[in-house]
């Protein structure tokens, strides 16, 4: 499950980033494929989700922009860690009062988003995309709060294993580049970039993980009636 779990990230990963990189430094990249080990992470637990992201995101660092050390510095540390803690909390039950509280701070990082992006230099369609996707990643919240309220378990999971994922990408980021060049060219980025990053992180993550995750576990329990036992045994 590890190796599928490897081997999916990071073909669909490289597949579906369309070439979006994060503003400041083409570092960061737009990753739909971040819903499959979220869903091995659920359905086999941290290890299996840990491990399987990092193996997949550092094939797919290869592909995309090669730099070895920042891949195992940053990139692997990062997804080890957010999967690791999704696979962890996720099938704990949580209060009602959690899933507000996560929506709540879900919600407060991208109205932080929306008021950096006022202080950087927009090229061409760039602020569009910005805007668009910290629209759709607001949908995606208040949806899975809202409308799905027996995934709160899983929104307190995926809300909080992003978040410590996302700040380990864009601080790891900015503190690889004081030392060496990242792709793109990128040096001495300052402080404010480590909080770019971070949040384009976070925002173009969250989407995927509370929109598709949850239907294909849904149709995972149905298709194999064993998880469902194991996960209300071992939850």
């Amino acid at each position: 499950m590890t190796s599928l779990n490897g081997a999916l990230y990071a073909t669909l990963g490289y597949m579906t980033f369309l070439g979006l990189f994060a503003p400041v430094v083409g570092v960061v990249r737009f990753w739909p494929g971040v819903f499959v080990p979220a869903v091995f992470a659920v359905l086999f637990g941290p290890i299996v989700g840990g491990v399987g992201a990092s193996i997949g995101i550092f094939i797919s660092d290869m592909l995309v922009h090669g730099n070895a050390l920042l891949s195992l510095t940053v990139g692997v540390p990062a997804n080890f860690v957010m999967f690791s803690l999704i696979g962890l909390l996720a099938n704990r039950k949580s209060k009602p009062a959690w899933r507000y509280i996560s929506t709540l701070v879900s919600l407060s990082i991208l109205l932080f988003l929306l008021g950096l992006s006022y202080f950087l230099p927009w090229e061409g369609g760039e602020a569009f995309v910005w805007l668009g996707v910290a629209a759709i990643s607001t949908a995606a919240i208040l949806i899975l709060s809202l409308a799905w309220p027996r995934w709160s378990g899983y929104q307190v999971a995926a809300s909080v294993g992003n978040a410590v994922g996302s700040t380990i990408v864009g601080f790891g980021v900015w503190a690889f580049s004081q030392f060496l060049i990242v792709p793109g060219g990128g040096q001495n980025l300052s402080v404010i970039s480590a909080y770019i990053l971070t949040v384009f992180t976070f925002m173009n993550q969250i989407p995927f993980l509370l929109i598709v995750v949850p239907p294909v576990l849904k149709a995972s329990y149905r298709a194999f009636p064993a998880l469902v036992r194991r996960v209300q045994e071992e939850g």
